[in-house]
């Protein structure tokens, strides 16, 4: 693996490409990747890929606890899509929190 020194793209291959994929950097701007480095970016793809998974769920639950509460049926109903919305936005933002940490230890690739 190598990464691009500009932009943080990572090549997987035998060698860096001739230009960067992403912003067009010389293949110099590449550096390759130590086994420890390769392997934490392997071990969280699986992880980050969940993350955006689960990102993406949290989207759609507060859209439909939004909608919900627009409905405005009575105070149970108000109170489950109030709950389910302050949730909803609480754990995306945790997660955006937790890959921005994945990146800055170099869990990202």
């Amino acid at each position: 693996m190598f990464k691009c020194g500009v932009c943080g793209y990572i090549h997987e291959g035998e060698n860096a490409p001739e230009k960067c994929p992403k912003c067009g950097a010389p293949q110099e701007k590449f550096t390759q990747l130590s086994e420890d480095a390769m392997n934490l970016i392997e071990r969280s793809r699986i992880t980050n890929d969940i993350h955006v998974q689960l990102l993406s769920l949290l989207e759609n639950v507060q859209f439909l606890a939004e909608e919900g509460r627009e409905e405005d049926l009575d105070p149970g109903c108000n109170k489950l899509f109030d709950g389910l919305r302050t949730l909803a936005v609480e754990y995306r933002q945790s997660i955006k929190a937790e890959l921005q940490g994945h990146i800055g230890k170099g869990k990202w690739g």
